[in-house]
């Protein structure tokens, strides 16, 4: 009696600021000591998330929910990994390069996992774990980047509204006007 409820969403999505280390990225990159973000601040940032049953995707129908609610009418695969992925080690670097997109960026793994990092209201990187049956949607204009963890695999359902564009611009890009949408949106008037 008197337990707090846990977030389901924790088992399969955990965050945390990132220490400064030029080691591998594809480690965890926690500080010392460790300071975890919660999923609350996460979405004060815009970043959506939810937990899935990733082995029923094709019948779940919370994803069919959020599908229709959001208008996400397109949906492919992309596997990382070296047996999937040609030129991997140069795409996993590739990834890892801080941009934005013009439209959302939306993640559903439904197998291994993966870390997708943000940038906090102060420039600070959140890296943000997810694993298999964890989704999370990047807002239009967030600057972020992605990678493999140590286990070099994620299978990634991708969420798109129409027709997908992938188009990644590297920092800076501040002039375009999903980036200045997202500054106004979860930068300046985020305290008010």
């Amino acid at each position: 009696m008197g337990e707090a409820v846990k977030d389901g969403r924790e088992e399969v999505i955990q965050a945390w600021y990132m220490d400064d280390s030029e080691e591998d990225q594809r480690l965890p990159h926690h500080k010392d000591p460790k300071e975890f973000v919660s999923l609350d601040k996460l979405a004060e940032l815009g970043v959506l998330s939810w937990r899935l049953d990733a082995d029923n995707y094709e019948t779940d129908e919370d994803l069919k929910k959020i599908r229709e609610s959001r208008g996400y009418s397109y949906m492919d695969f992309c596997e990382v990994c070296p047996e999937k992925l040609p030129n991997y080690e140069v795409k996993v670097k590739s990834f890892f390069e801080e941009h934005l997109h013009t439209d959302e960026e939306i993640r559903y793994c439904v197998a291994g996992s993966g870390y997708f990092d943000v940038r906090d209201r102060n420039e600070a990187w959140i890296r943000v774990l997810v694993k298999k049956g964890g989704m999370i949607v990047l807002p239009a204009g967030i600057y972020h980047r992605f990678t493999v963890d140590s286990d070099n695999y994620i299978k990634a359902m991708r969420l798109f509204v129409g027709e997908p564009v992938w188009t990644p611009y590297n920092r800076p890009h501040d002039h375009l006007p999903a980036r200045k949408e997202y500054v106004d949106n979860f930068m300046i008037n985020a305290s008010a």
